[in-house]
């Protein structure tokens, strides 16, 4: 079986609603199963993370589910044209995983959430590829055989799956959208698939 890491981080509830349709897209792969984790919130008043069990949704990612998946796909929200913080410290603290070289040669996908289409959402992709870029991973983007990717409302990149949210996440993820998300996922899958075996 072909293991899909989707790992993200998500405040207002968008990103984790794309993580599913993302899990879709991966397990209509046969052979193909899709692992959703999240990380834990920071809190900036007390400078420490939270390390309680999640009350509801994935649990928060191991070391372990990062090592041993085929393939990761990677979600946050933009803060200020990059990813969040929460899930930056977690692959900020990814060194001995990088030092083993345990993810060189897994593609990898990136997908983000923003409160505005121009909101930084290609920023915040590329910044998610850049460390992955450095773990040896191969990115995998969403290419333009993607009708969606020519439509002029709401999100969808070449550099990976957005969603338009809106102001306080107020927008429903469009079916334009949800196709890319899936989109994403099943090449992903594939891809992780045929490199795995």
């Amino acid at each position: 079986m072909t293991q899909i890491l989707i790992l993200y981080y998500s405040s207002g509830g968008s990103v984790a609603e794309m993580a599913q349709y993302i899990s879709r897209g991966v397990e209509s792969v046969e052979n193909c199963e899709a692992i959703l984790r999240t990380v834990p919130k920071i809190s900036s008043q007390k400078k420490d993370v939270q390390i309680a069990i999640p009350e509801n949704g994935p649990p928060y990612v191991s070391y372990n589910d990062l090592v041993k998946c085929d393939g990761l796909a990677l979600g946050s929200p933009t803060r200020f044209g990059n990813m969040a913080a929460p899930l930056k410290n977690f692959i900020d603290s990814t060194s001995d995983t990088w030092i083993s070289g345990e993810l060189v040669g897994k593609p990898a996908s990136v997908f983000s959430s923003t409160g505005s289409l121009h909101g930084g959402q290609e920023t915040t992709l590329i910044s998610m590829m850049l460390p992955l870029i450095h773990h040896g991973m191969l990115i995998v983007g969403i290419p333009y055989t993607e009708s969606g990717l020519f439509s002029n409302e709401g999100g969808g990149t070449p550099y990976g799956a957005t969603h338009v949210a809106g102001d306080s996440n107020k927008l429903p993820i469009s079916k334009n959208e949800k196709r890319l998300c899936i989109a994403s996922g099943k090449r992903l899958a594939e891809i992780s698939k045929k490199l795995a075996n």
